[in-house]
């Protein structure tokens, strides 16, 4: 093989895996939620992935607004969990294997949010220190038990960060700057706000629709890409 077809076929791969990574996800199928179209939703406390324990709360205290915002009403997340917690359910894990028609009998909401919480929280790696927030989220029906909804979203500190000024010793020591910094000001939960919104707020790509409380209620479609 010639030098120049190796030269034109890697220009190639590289073309294709630029267009890939570019490329717009495939939309997503809201067959199921505009036949539903719930007008009220019950969040459960997430289940927690990552190391810290105080992920649950964090994002679980800022779940509401976005939805709220997004035309549904929302069961007060303080009350929902305090109502587990007084029938012997005191953690996430336990409280999303309640069955559909139960959570539909207590709580008499249209779905359930069911949130994964993957990352959350400052870590140091040589010469970046970062504070990242990764939720996975589902919609389900509670009255048909049809999964309406699933997105994820991340946010992190390090977000239009791009400063390589200083050298390796800076780097190095604004990194540990960083991780102390957000640590101490418990930086993951503003960072968890942001992911929150991304995850929940209605209007973005492959998001959540809008609900009876919006002026947009059936005039969404699906968000545009």
């Amino acid at each position: 093989m010639s030098f120049q077809m190796t030269l034109r076929r890697l220009a190639i791969l590289l073309a294709c895996g630029l267009l890939a990574a570019c490329a717009t996800p495939p939309r997503f199928d809201y067959t199921a939620f505009r036949e539903s179209r719930p007008a009220s939703i019950l969040i459960l406390p997430p289940v927690n992935s990552s190391p810290d324990v105080g992920a649950t709360y964090s994002l679980l205290s800022q779940t509401t607004a976005p939805l709220a915002e997004s035309g549904y009403y929302v069961l007060p997340v303080t009350l929902v969990d305090e109502t587990f917690r007084q029938n012997g359910l005191d953690t996430p894990a336990e409280i999303h294997q309640v069955g559909l028609p139960k959570l539909r009998e207590i709580f008499g909401a249209d779905a359930a949010l069911y949130i994964d919480i993957k990352q959350y929280g400052t870590t140091y790696a040589v010469i970046v220190a970062e504070t990242r927030v990764t939720a996975e989220g589902r919609l389900v029906d509670l009255r048909s038990g049809k999964v309406l909804w699933t997105g994820s979203a991340t946010a992190s500190s390090n977000e239009g960060n791009n400063n390589s000024n200083g050298g390796l010793v800076g780097l190095l020591v604004q990194a540990l700057i960083t991780q102390i910094a957000d640590t101490l000001s418990n930086r993951g939960h503003q960072i968890a706000g942001i992911a929150s919104h991304r995850l929940l707020a209605a209007g973005r790509p492959n998001g959540i629709l809008y609900g009876p409380r919006s002026p947009l209620y059936l005039k969404d479609g699906a968000p545009a890409p």
